[in-house]
């Protein structure tokens, strides 16, 4: 086996076709894939179990993973980090942090230990899951992919209302109160996470160059654009943009595409993040990809004091200890 790829969030409208594509062509890589809810109760997972049975050679299995439970996360860190000691599992190749939480249409929703579930899902516990991992990496290295949007640039995404921002309080992020504008202030804690993402993950490449055993994992962090037939979109949204998508966003992708690149499909993108994923796209680089290509972060996200102020405020939100992480020297 050529590694261990992580995908979370395997169900979702990105990841099943990325896991196809992973399967098909890749298919030396083992495969674990997780969900919040293994059954096929769940018709996205069902459609994930029957995707990888065309695959029957292939080292896959369905976890199961509420990214919404920092101590989950942890415990399947755990349960992997041994796996792979025990040669139950190859090394890691990469870490693919898809999964993802929004809500534009209700009140904010929180975790059992009270912290906001966008900044929760999208990113502390990914931080808890990539710096519990690194040390289950193979000598060669490999790649952590992360997930941002244009939405952490402001003026960029027609959904915003209220520009993005990392406040100097940053113990800020993990609360909300309930506002009339659900859209609006919903999408901003959306976009404040994928800010948070983007400048966290400029720190890691940071860390992990200066680390001597770590310096061959790379991280991407990838806007993968405007996905006009994710479910995504009518997931905790308001009905508008339902029909947006239902009678624009989808019959007029065609058209949309010559003027805005990015409108494409979960499928297209889906193959761009296994190619990431395996290093065969920039092999080797790091740093921010809107699409697959090099393009400028928002002025804010690069900002290092601030990257740096994120750094530390995640890994104690993501209870990363110098104890449970191979990076260290970094906390």
């Amino acid at each position: 086996m050529a590694g261990t790829i992580i995908v979370t969030g395997a169900n979702g409208s990105l990841a099943i076709p990325a896991v196809r594509h992973l399967l098909a062509t890749y298919p030396d890589f083992a495969a674990v894939l997780t969900v919040r809810n293994t059954e096929d109760s769940d018709p996205n997972t069902k459609k994930l179990r029957e995707t990888i049975a065309k695959f029957p050679k292939a080292q896959t299995s369905i976890r199961q993973l509420d990214l919404a439970n920092l101590s989950a996360v942890h415990d399947f860190a755990g349960t992997v980090a041994t796996e792979i000691a025990e040669k139950k599992l190859p090394p890691l190749a990469s870490i693919v942090c898809n999964a993802y939480y929004w809500n534009l249409a209700g009140d904010p929703e929180f975790t059992a230990e009270g912290v906001e579930r966008s900044i929760q899902v999208n990113h502390i516990s990914h931080v808890a899951l990539v710096l519990r991992l690194l040390g289950s990496f193979g000598p060669e290295g490999g790649r952590v992919v992360l997930f941002t949007s244009d939405g952490h640039f402001s003026g960029k995404n027609g959904l915003e209302k209220y520009p993005p921002g990392i406040p100097d309080d940053l113990d800020s992020l993990l609360k909300a109160t309930p506002e009339s504008d659900k859209l609006g202030h919903g999408f901003k804690r959306y976009a404040n996470s994928k800010l948070a993402v983007l400048m966290w993950g400029y720190a890691l490449n940071r860390y992990l160059e200066k680390d001597e055993a770590l310096k061959n994992i790379t991280t991407i962090i990838i806007d993968p654009g405007s996905l006009t037939d994710s479910r995504a979109l009518r997931t905790n949204t308001p009905q508008f943009l339902h029909y947006v998508q239902k009678f624009a966003l989808q019959p007029l992708r065609p058209l949309l595409r010559l003027k805005d690149p990015s409108m494409r499909t979960s499928a297209d993108a889906g193959v761009d993040v296994i190619e990431l994923a395996t290093n065969k796209a920039f092999p080797g680089e790091r740093g921010y990809l809107k699409l697959l290509k090099r393009e400028p972060s928002s002025p804010d996200s690069l900002n290092e004091e601030k990257q740096q102020k994120v750094w530390v405020k995640s890994a104690e939100w993501a209870k990363i200890t110098k104890e449970n992480t191979a990076l260290a020297g970094s906390i």
